[in-house]
Order: structure tokens, then sequence, then C-alpha cells
């Protein structure tokens, strides 16, 4: 908006700074504007050039020379602003003039500067100036200048816009008329503006804007809220297709601002301003449409009502948004324990008072606009000071006589007009104090509630519960948690229990009453029956192949069900309780059983799941942001809807859908037990190599490499394949046979493609893990690898293709684990093999934390990566060669293979490998794993290992307890002939 007219401040080309910003040249301005006091289409463009100049030279004399301002306000220059304004010279010259005040005031830093421009009260004379609001761009720039002021305001500067004298304050009156604007963007400068003006700490203002205006503005701001809220309403009940979402979420938008706006107000925490918003928000918005449109349409009678979704959903927003305590605290009274005498003996209170305006607690549109009631209000203020002045303190008046219309006439109960105003101001007075009432009943009660027992608390509780008379608004959010049909009302009502749990404002003992969840409970005896049952029932239809539960609905269940039963001491979930939980948690492993599939994505769709569920927990406040699922569930992705708050669609979601199940009901079950997570994830970032780690690469097999990158980086590497990662590595400068890991990266996660032209290259390519679905994957390593010659070439890619299939096949019997379901054995891969459930047991994880210890460490004896290039030249000198073996080594020897294997294995098994040498990096036959062991470890426990090696029972020749390395060579005869005769492994006994 401002874009064009900044040029001019710091002065156009061709012009000399020494000749406009000086004393001199505002001089000649004067000049000229005395010349043309009369606006003509001639002199029309002079004028505007003249003003510019004008606001150029007062913003360089506040910074640099004062005697500006002097000459200013000594020739009263503002006054031919003024006089042009009122000449009507067309929208061009308003415009302009508007456009150049507003740069004027932002610039202006010095206080003495602000005060000459803000003297003689010309700058209210324009703020009331009458200008053409139909026109745009008048709007725009008048409402930015009038917020331009509002950042102004102070104790000091106050005094230059509200004349206590006068009853006048045109800066905020003149804004608030503009409060419910078509423009959302000058709707929101109006409440910039009202914001600025109540952070200013001025009783005699505030008192004004509070007997003046507040009861004006606020009941047409309610009033305009509401009107939204209907609007909302109806679009809700019309668009079961979905074709009016971005019409929805802009209303959902509006009112999510307008609470916002609210809530600022309160946290400013002006007493009594809070006490006339409160009063209004809950008498005539959220007890009349919210609260009383939760019950039924036979229950609600003539009263505008909105639908029972829509309520809950506002409400949750209410409670998110606000925190304000006498305004949450009487809600939730209404909520949890009120009944309709709240609507009916108001009303009958209204009828005895004999009132001329509708009952309180009604939605109504208010009798006058707003508009119109400051007009009669400034009128009303103009006669009163032509009677008498005001001299006396404002405060302590208005609390002498709370009748008067105002506190700056003390005698004016006296008059013939005060008496006859007498009905408005009680009428007022008795709604500000209606709140306080609502309070002190509230703080009674809670007085008599710290005198009661928990089993007081649990009875009178399951007695509220079991009577539906008493607490129609309660029993219809218990009723709303019944999931038999669909969760449509389940999620709004979860919601707003979450969010009256998670309150800051409201008091806990109202909570405890009906033993409701609070979120810093510290100890806790009892809980809700009712309300775990409610939730316990979620989960296990959650759990069902048919279920029309969504995610985001069985999250927020065990949120909420993890409150009610959780404190600091422990849980105190009853028996009978966790035993249906943990029906829930088979049925949830039964349902996924049936997605289980050996294929590669389900592999990929478990581990995202899981990664998504971690990284993204359930965000309760920006759940209630999300128009979408005001309307009824679908189960279509086409529209765009989130899958957590939609059911699912096709197999794969369904497969999607199962996995979360799975997961909520695994961790919801663990924490209820004081259980720990030792399976999940299924791969754990401390157990991998990463980056800048120093290995020990003494013996190891490593493939020297060029690395050409994407952007054409080249680097020289070594390559190394171990069971979940690839590596490269380069040495390490002090320590001779180390090396520093460049990049490491999984292998289930790579692809790897030849390169056409050369047959020494490799095109490979890892993608980082996703807990998007439908994003697109993103490389972490995309480069080319170049060889010494093609065999390496070939050896390398046969080392990664196969890594890639063992790390997924590891992973997929793990998850087959999981689900307790048995594990298939499958064809060897890079010398690994199955082996029975029983034997697999008592296999050892590998230990990537050894390959990180220094040489003087006794208990390491070789590297993470094994060496498969030095081969003896015959099976001899595998014999002759000592062995130094660890104080405890579990070797399994595969020479027996090529005795029981097919004749095609003959050859390849024929050359076989030192039996400390590591299998990871082998394309062929291998010993499976060496076990490392600290001196002082007795034995090895499957819960501190991290990988588990399959094996075939048909490949193990023997399985046998540690020996000596003196005692090696006569033990393996032994274990081939063993072997010949019986053709079974021997069972192991101290593993």
């Amino acid at each position: 908006m401002f874009g064009r007219s900044r040029s001019w401040v710091v002065g156009g080309p061709g012009r000399s700074s020494k000749s406009i910003h000086s004393l001199d040249h505002l001089k000649n301005m004067h000049h000229i504007l005395t010349k043309n006091t009369t606006v003509t289409d001639h002199n029309r463009d002079l004028l505007v050039e003249t003003i510019r100049s004008i606001t150029e030279i007062l913003i360089w004399g506040d910074q640099n020379d004062s005697s500006v301002f002097d000459f200013f306000l000594e020739k009263n220059m503002f006054a031919f602003f003024l006089n042009i304004l009122r000449q009507k010279s067309g929208r061009y010259v308003c415009v302009q003039l508007l456009q150049t005040l507003n740069i004027l005031f932002e610039n202006i830093s010095h206080e003495t500067s602000l005060y000459y421009l803000l003297s003689n009260n010309h700058v209210n004379s324009i703020i009331v100036h009458k200008f053409d609001f139909s026109d745009e761009e008048i709007m725009a720039y008048y409402i930015s200048f009038l917020k331009t002021l509002s950042l102004k305001l102070n104790n000091h500067t106050v005094h230059f816009f509200y004349n206590e004298h006068t009853n006048d304050f045109a800066l905020y009156t003149e804004a608030i008329k503009f409060f419910n604007h078509p423009e959302s963007m000058v709707r929101i400068a109006v409440r910039t503006i009202t914001l600025n003006v109540y952070k200013v700490n001025n009783h005699h203002m505030l008192h004004y804007i509070r007997d003046k205006t507040a009861a004006p503005y606020f009941s047409n701001l309610v009033w305009f809220i509401g009107s939204h809220v209907i609007e909302l309403d109806n679009c809700v009940q019309t668009d079961e297709e979905h074709a009016n979402k971005t019409k929805l979420s802009d209303l959902v938008a509006e009112h999510l601002d307008h609470l916002h706006y609210l809530n600022d107000i309160l946290i400013i925490n002006c007493e009594f301003l809070n006490d006339v918003l409160t009063d209004h928000l809950l008498n005539r918005l959220f007890l009349p449409l919210y609260v009383y449109s939760l019950l039924t349409h036979e229950k609600c009678g003539d009263l505008t009502k909105i639908s029972a979704q829509v309520s809950l959903y506002l409400l949750s927003q209410v409670f998110l948004i606000t925190h304000y305590s006498p305004l949450v605290n009487s809600l939730a009274d209404v909520i949890l324990n009120g009944d309709l005498s709240v609507f009916s003996a108001q009303a009958e209170q209204d009828l005895q008072k004999s009132m001329a305006k509708s009952g309180i607690r009604c939605f109504t549109k208010p009798a006058e606009s707003l508009e119109k009631s400051l007009e009669i209000s400034k009128q009303r203020g103009r006669k009163k000071v032509q009677k008498r002045p005001n001299y006396k303190n404002v405060g302590e008046e208005e609390e002498e006589n709370p009748p008067d219309e105002t506190q700056e006439d003390p005698d004016k109960a006296k008059s013939t007009d005060g008496a006859s105003k007498m009905n408005k101001s009680t009428l007022e007075t008795e709604e500000i104090e209606m709140v306080i009432m609502e309070r002190c009943k509230i703080s009674k009660a809670v007085v008599s509630e710290q005198n009661t027992t928990d089993e007081e608390k649990s009875a009178a509780a399951a007695a509220g519960t079991d009577s539906p008379q008493s607490r129609p608004f309660l029993d219809m959010i218990y009723n709303a948690l019944d999931c038999s049909g669909d969760d449509y009302y389940a999620l709004f009502v979860l919601c707003l229990l979450y969010a009256m749990s998670h309150n800051r404002g409201i008091d806990s003992t109202l909570l405890e009453k009906i033993q409701l969840p609070f979120r810093q409970t510290a100890e806790k005896t009892v809980y809700s029956h009712v309300l775990a049952e409610r939730l316990i029932r979620i989960t296990i239809n959650a759990a069902q192949s048919d279920s029309k539960i969504r995610l985001a609905t069985l999250e927020l269940s065990c949120l909420l069900l993890k409150q009610l039963v959780m404190s600091n001491s422990g849980c105190v979930i009853k028996d009978v309780h966790l035993a249906c939980l943990e029906g829930a948690r088979e049925e949830s492993v039964h349902l996924l059983r049936r997605f289980y599939k050996g294929e590669e994505i389900f592999l990929d769709v478990f581990e995202d799941e899981y990664r998504s569920m971690t990284n993204k927990p359930l965000n309760v406040e920006y759940l209630m942001m999300d128009a979408s699922i005001l309307l009824p569930p679908t189960g279509t992705p086409l529209t765009g809807i989130d899958f957590v708050k939609r059911l699912p669609c096709g197999d794969v979601e369904r497969t999607r859908r199962a996995i979360r199940v799975f997961f909520m009901l695994r961790a919801l079950s663990l924490e209820l037990r004081g259980e720990l997570e030792t399976q999940l994830p299924l791969t754990r970032e401390d157990d991998l190599i990463k980056t800048d780690d120093v290995l020990d690469l003494n013996n190891s097999d490593l493939i020297a490499c060029t690395v050409i990158t994407k952007d054409g980086g080249q680097a020289q590497r070594f390559l190394a394949v171990d069971i979940y990662q690839m590596s490269l590595v380069e040495p390490e400068t002090k320590r001779l046979g180390w090396g520093v890991v460049k990049f490491a990266g999984l292998l289930q996660d790579m692809q790897v493609t030849g390169v056409e032209d050369d047959s020494r290259a490799l095109h490979i390519t890892i993608h980082k893990p996703t807990s998007n679905p439908h994003a697109k994957p993103f490389p972490i390593l995309q480069a080319t690898f170049i060889f010494s010659d093609h065999i390496r070439c070939i050896i390398a890619k046969q080392r990664l293709a196969k890594g890639r299939i063992q790390a997924r096949r590891m992973k997929m019997q793990r998850i087959a684990a999981l689900l307790d379901l048995p594990v298939q054995p499958s064809p060897e891969v890079m010398g690994f093999t199955h082996v029975t459930s029983a034997a697999a047991q008592h296999l050892p994880f590998r230990f990537y934390d050894q390959s990180r210890r220094g040489l003087s460490d006794n208990t390491v004896q070789r590297s993470v990566f094994a060496s498969v290039d030095k081969v003896p030249d015959d099976a001899a000198s595998l014999e002759e060669s000592p062995l130094n073996l660890p104080a405890q080594v579990e070797f399994v020897d595969e020479t027996a293979c090529s005795i029981t294997g097919p004749s095609k294995n003959m050859q390849k098994n024929s050359e076989f490998e030192p039996t400390n040498l590591a299998p990871s990096l082998t394309p062929s036959q291998q010993p499976t794993i060496s076990l490392l062991s600290d001196d002082n470890t007795d034995a090895l426990s499957v819960e501190s290992l991290t990988l588990v090696p399959p094996a075939d029972p048909h490949c193990i020749l023997s399985f046998s307890t540690p020996v000596q390395s003196s005692m090696l060579s006569e033990a393996a005869p032994a274990s081939e002939g063993d072997h010949a005769e019986t053709g079974e492994p021997e069972a192991s006994t101290d593993v």
C-alpha cells in the first residue's frame, strides 16, 4: 500500500538534500499553502506535492533540527491540512493526505515532536471527518492511520485523544464502528486499536469506556460472533458432500480470530472491563447458544439452536484458547453440574423485574446498533457537561453511586434527567454483578467440596451420572461417547474433555466432583469408572476389522485414559479394566496379522507409521483448527483430509490403520503396566554407526572407490558393508589401521544401479526415511561410485544387494516376533543361515560399540568389518595358524556344508575363511558371527543384543562350549565325525 510513497521520504533523483531538508524550505512550503487556500483542478497537484514536502521536512527535523517543529506549531500548519479536507476536493487529495499523515506519525520518534503534532486537537478533527468510506482505498488508509495513532498511545499521549470534560474519545469510538466491516483486514485493525487502547492504564479513560461504550460494543460484538456461528452451522448441515470446505474453513478461522481477540482482552486483566465482557459472553453467547444446543430438539423449545457437533467443536475451542478463571469456571460448572434451571430460573427473574429487554441468558440481537448507541451516549455526555463540569475522583464516585449514568457527574442522580435513566443504568449494573455472584457460587461449592472424602466423591459422581435429569449436559456428553455406529460425536466430546482438563483457569475441584482427569494430579486413588468404561469401549471397537473409529479418536481416548488412571505415584486402574485393555491389545495383534506380508512395502509402512506417530503426536489445538472434522467422516483421500482424521480407503490404508492401532494399544498397555518398550523401533539410532565415528579397520575388507556426488564433487573413500549399514570411511591420520566414518546409510533404503557405459561404476542412492507416505523421497546420498576394475565393482554390487535383502529380512522377523508369528526359514544370504526358533533365541546380536574400543582392550581382537580378500592357499594353513580367541567364543563351523549341500556348492565352499572373520562383507559361505564379550561378563542376555542372524539347522556343524585355542584343531575333526554319523547339530549348554 505504501510502497510507492516511501521513495520521496528519502528524496528523489536530482534533488538536493541540502535545499529540501531545511527550515527555509519549510517556510517556502508554508508560503505556497497560504497562497492556495482553495483547492482547484489547477493547484491540486501542487498542494499534494507541498504536503509531501512538508512531511518530509518534519521527519528530517524530528531527527536533526527541532526548530522545524517550532515553526510548524507557530504557523499552525496542521490547520491547512484540515482546511483542505473540509473542501471535499475529491478522493485523490484525501488519499494522498491520509497516506502522508500515516507516514508522518509512523516515522516520528521523539515525544516532543509528537506532542507538537497532536496539539490544538487537529488530529481528532481529522479522525471525525466524514470520509467516503465506500472507497476501499480511503477506508484502508483511514483505518491504517487510526492504527498508527493507537500505537502511540500511553499515559501521556492519551490526553490528546480522550477529553475528560466532554467525555469524547474519537480515536476509540470511530474505530469500533468498523468492528463488523466486510473486509477482514479492517476488522483486524479495529481489534488492534481496541487492544492498544485497553492497555493504557488510565482510570478515567477506562471508566469512560466501560460506562459509555463497553455494553454497546460487547453486545454487538457478541451478536456478530453468534451470527457467524449460525452461518457456520448452516454450512456444516448443508455440505455433506464436502463441496463448501473452503467456505467452512474461512468461517472456522474467523471464529478462532474472535476467540483469540476476546482472550487478548481478558489477558490485559482490566477487571471491570473483564466483568462486562464475561457477562456478555456467558449470558448472551456461550450459555444460550453453545451450551443450550447440546440438548435435543424436544428440550430446546423455540430458542435459537445450532447442531450438537458444532456446539461441542466450538466449546472445545473456547476451553483451548480462553483461560480466564471466572469465565471458564462458570462455563464448566454449567456443563458439568448444571441443568435447565440455569435458563428457566433466570427467565423468571427477568419477568419479575419487568424489564423492557428480553431475558439475559438469551441470544438476541441488540435493540440498537453500535453507531446509534455511541451517538446517544455522546449526546448525553454533552448535556451533562453543559450542566456542571467534573472535578471529583471518578473511581470513588462510581462505587458510592452505582446507579448513576456516569462517574463524571456525581450529582446527576438528584436531577430529573438522572431519574428518567435509572432503569437502564440499573440493568447494566446488575448484568455486571451477575458474574460476581456466579463466582461466589463457585467458591462456596469449592469450600464444601473440600470437606468430602474420596468415597463420597465417587458416590456423588456415580449418583450424578445415573440421573440424567439432574445433569442433562453431562449426560449428553457421556452418551455421545457411544461409538457403536461411528465416532462423529465422540471425537468432539473427547476434544472437549481434553480441553477442559488442560485449561489452566478451571478449578480442579470442579473436575474432581465427577472425577474427570486433571492434568496436574499428583496423587490419585479413585477415578471415574463410567468414563473409563466408555473410553475402553472405544479402544475395543477400534481393534475390530470393520471399525469406524478414526485414529485421532483412538489416540485421544488413549491420552484421556492414561490421564484418568495415572498419577505421579503410579497407576490406579482396576484389574478388570486392565484386562479389557489387554484384550483390546490382543485384538489389535490379530488384526495386524491379517495384513502381515513378506513384501517390502509392509516393512516400509511399518517403520514409517512408527516414525510418524512418535515424531508427530496428535496436537489437539491443531485438530480443533481443522474445519474438515466438522463434516461427517469420509473414507476417500480425494477430500484432502489427513489420514488420522478420516476412515481408511484401500488395502494399503487399512494396513496403515492396523499398524497404528497396534502401536497405540501396545504403548498404552506397556505404560499402564509400568513396563518399558524394548522392541521398538526396529532401528535404534544408538545402535547404528554414525558420521565421524572412529572405527578399528585392521583386517577389514574395504573396497577403495572414488565417490562422485551429484554436484560434481569427488572424494576418495573406502566402501564397507555391515549388517544394517553401508559406510564410507577414510583413514584416520593419527592411528594406523583406524578409519573415520564420513557417511553411513541404511542398506534397506538403498538403490543400486549399474552405469551402462562404464563397467567399473555404480550409481547408488540412499533415501532419507520419511514419516509422510505421500512425500517424495529425499535422497541423502546420490552419487556415482567408481572402482579400480569391474571385478571389484561386481563384488561391491553383490554385497550391497544381498546386504539390503538380509537387513530387511531380519527386520521382518522381528516384526513377526512382535506379532507372535512363527519365523519362516529362508535361503541363506551373505553367509547367514536360519535356525529353529529355539536356537535363534540364543544367537547373539551385534555390539556396535565394541568397534569403537581401543587397542588396549584385550577382548577386542578383530574389527567390525572382516576381510574376505585374504584367503589362505590351502585348508591346512587354517589349522596351523594360531588363533587368539576371547575368553568365551561361540564357534560355528560350516565346512560340513560342502558335504551335505548340493554338488554345485562344493566348489564354492572348498576355500573357506579363517574363523575370526565377520560375515557381513562375505558373498559366499562364512562363519556367521563372532561373539565378543568383556572379561567380567558371565553370560549374555538376549535383551542386551541388537541383531539375531538367522541360521539353518542343517548347516550348523557344532554349537559347543567355549574351547581353548590349543584344543581347536582336535575339536573340529571330532565335530565332523559326529555330523557325518548323525547329520544333526549338537545342542549348546552354555549359551
